[in-house]
């Protein structure tokens, strides 16, 4: 099945980035993303079938966190639900080219509703991103 014929719709982001070359470093080598079309200040990237784009934009200084179990989550943050060895080969990944986590994966609501493998970094930007695994899907809206 293609990508278009996918039954989940898939989604359209785009974020600000202060330096197109240093996303272009995280997103294309760290992340190991697909690039797509781009121009002087955009690029597209492909994020496991969903149109990611980065656009060259002013920092911004704000920064917001709310606390989740235990943890000071970043907000706004963006990211993926992985299956799990995925999860921890993105992990591993990341790991190999030193990058420093907001939160170190760990599993969080261990033994509760909606367990979650879960870690969270900056790119170059300061944009926050998760990405998560769920050992069983059906957890994922778990209430």
């Amino acid at each position: 099945m293609s990508q278009l014929d996918s039954p989940i719709p898939r989604f359209h982001l785009a974020m600000p980035v202060d330096d197109l070359t240093a996303a272009r470093h995280f997103y294309g080598e760290v992340l190991g993303l697909e690039q797509g079309r781009s121009a002087d200040t955009w690029v597209d990237w492909n994020l496991h079938g969903h149109q990611f784009v980065t656009h060259l934009a002013p920092r911004r200084t704000e920064r917001i966190h709310n606390p989740v179990d235990g943890h000071d989550v970043p907000v706004p943050h963006f990211g993926l639900i992985l299956d799990p060895p995925a999860f921890h080969e993105l992990a591993d990944r990341l790991r190999s080219f030193g990058t420093s986590f907001v939160i170190e994966p760990y599993v969080r609501f261990k033994g509760e509703a909606g367990e979650q493998w879960t870690m969270f970094l900056l790119d170059p930007a300061g944009n926050a991103l998760e990405f998560k695994a769920f050992a069983d899907d059906a957890q994922v809206f778990a209430a």
